[in-house]
């Protein structure tokens, strides 16, 4: 078994959507999309890693493969809840009407049809991938509750009156929605409701999730076409402060939403509970090739999402600032799997790490890895958070491939792919600067 700390990578070829994300039995598992046969997306999987502290994962090989004629074509994103000790997860099944002949892991003119699948483990580590899956919830029928292609990634919880789940899908590929469903026993589900915002916020809403903090309900959803700024990532994951309705199933959403990571290449964020009862979140970080060892594509930290009001604040997980304990003098003393500074940034003022620059400039933190990164056309390179209240710290995790910049202990946060980052830091005007790495 692969064991990786700090930030959780593919184990080899092509990973993206976190599924499946649970604190179940002692360990916090997350499933995820995943393609074992290169680095490229392709008929999905379920790839399978394990963590006793949301630092140090171990991959466990395959969870879920095509089986079925439902998911013949590929067992795509989902979530996980704990029943009677066994751990049940629910995602969607493609199946393709129209291969393409040049390629069998691809479709044509997205001619596939998606239907909610189950399949239960008695600990977590063992599916019955041949005789263990359930349809749950079939392709839909009535374009007015939902697309019968479109319609995919539930997202399930325990409520006060049984279980439910949310799914994203889309309205004739105009505008994006999600649809509640509602079951007495996890096996038949009914249609609850439905909510949207209108065409301004995508035309599809992938990978919804809901859920309730201590100030309120948060929507978080990853609309497809989102931007039109001609940059290359259209799709991006947005959060909501919402008011939600559990008997009627009915929500409200507001007008104004924000990123849920303004360095846009984070995507298809997921949370569960910890041990301690937080709301914490994963998500993929998108990459735009593969690395040199042959593998793309990896997670973001673990965040403790908090609703303060309106605002969302997405902090660093205790457990990843505990576990970055041992202080050190330079970057070249920092353990293979990276390090973090932690340093204040006053207006005006600029930092470099390895070629990767954070600046503030009209109260603004922005980001700019044109030094550290491929160049494309409508390569992302300069990332920009609104105007930050809260002050002026801000703590870096820095690795080989990735750069998360906490401001202000989460007001925002940027994430940015990066390859080949120096051994150098600095901040203007000789500050101080704080270095931590992972005690061995």
């Amino acid at each position: 078994m692969k064991r990786q700390r700090l930030h959780l990578k593919a184990p080899d070829n092509w990973v993206n959507d976190p599924n499946g994300f649970i604190y179940y039995k002692g360990y916090y598992h997350l499933f995820y999309q995943y393609f074992p046969y290169g680095p490229r997306w392709g008929t999905m999987h379920w790839g399978h890693a394990v963590s006793r502290d949301l630092v140090t994962w171990e991959h466990r090989g395959i969870a879920l493969h095509p089986s079925v004629r439902e998911d013949r074509n590929g067992c795509f994103s989902g979530s996980a809840i704990e029943e009677d000790g066994k751990l049940c997860l629910v995602y969607t099944g493609v199946r393709y009407e129209v291969v393409n002949p040049e390629d069998p892991h691809t479709c044509l003119d997205e001619q596939f049809e998606s239907a909610q699948l189950m399949i239960i483990s008695e600990d977590g580590d063992h599916f019955d991938n041949q005789n263990g899956k359930e349809v749950i919830i079939p392709p839909l029928t009535d374009p007015e509750i939902g697309d019968r292609t479109h319609t995919r990634d539930p997202k399930i919880w325990r409520g006060k009156d049984g279980w439910y789940l949310i799914l994203g899908s889309t309205v004739r590929e105009q505008y994006g929605e999600v649809l509640f469903y509602q079951s007495k026993d996890l096996h038949n589900w009914t249609y609850r409701n439905k909510a949207w915002k209108g065409p301004d916020y995508g035309w599809m809403w992938e990978c919804p999730d809901l859920f309730r903090t201590a100030e309120g309900y948060v929507l978080v959803v990853s609309p497809m076409g989102l931007l039109k700024n001609g940059e290359k990532e259209k799709n991006q994951s947005v959060c909501f402060p919402v008011e939600f309705d559990e008997t009627s199933c009915e929500m409200r959403i507001p007008d104004e939403y924000q990123f849920v990571d303004y360095g846009l290449d984070l995507y298809a964020p997921q949370t569960t509970t910890d041990a301690e009862g937080r709301r914490v979140m994963e998500a993929w970080i998108r990459m735009p090739r593969p690395t040199k060892e042959g593998w793309i594509g990896m997670f973001c930290s673990p965040r403790v999402v908090e609703r303060k009001g309106d605002h969302i604040y997405f902090h660093m997980h205790p457990n990843l600032k505990n576990a970055n304990s041992r202080k050190i003098s330079d970057v070249s003393e920092a353990s293979d799997e990276g390090y973090m500074a932690v340093f204040d940034l006053e207006e005006g003022e600029t930092a470099e790490i390895g070629g990767f620059i954070i600046k503030r400039e009209n109260g603004r933190i922005i980001t700019d890895r044109t030094n550290v990164y491929p160049a494309f056309e409508g390569a992302h390179l300069v990332s920009e958070t609104p105007e930050i209240k809260d002050g002026n710290r801000l703590e870096v995790l820095v690795d080989q491939n990735l750069v998360e910049v906490y401001i202000n202990d989460g007001e925002y946060v940027i994430s940015n792919a990066v390859y080949g980052i120096g051994e150098t830091i600095s901040v203007s005007g000789e500050k101080e600067i704080q270095l931590y790495t992972m005690a061995e």
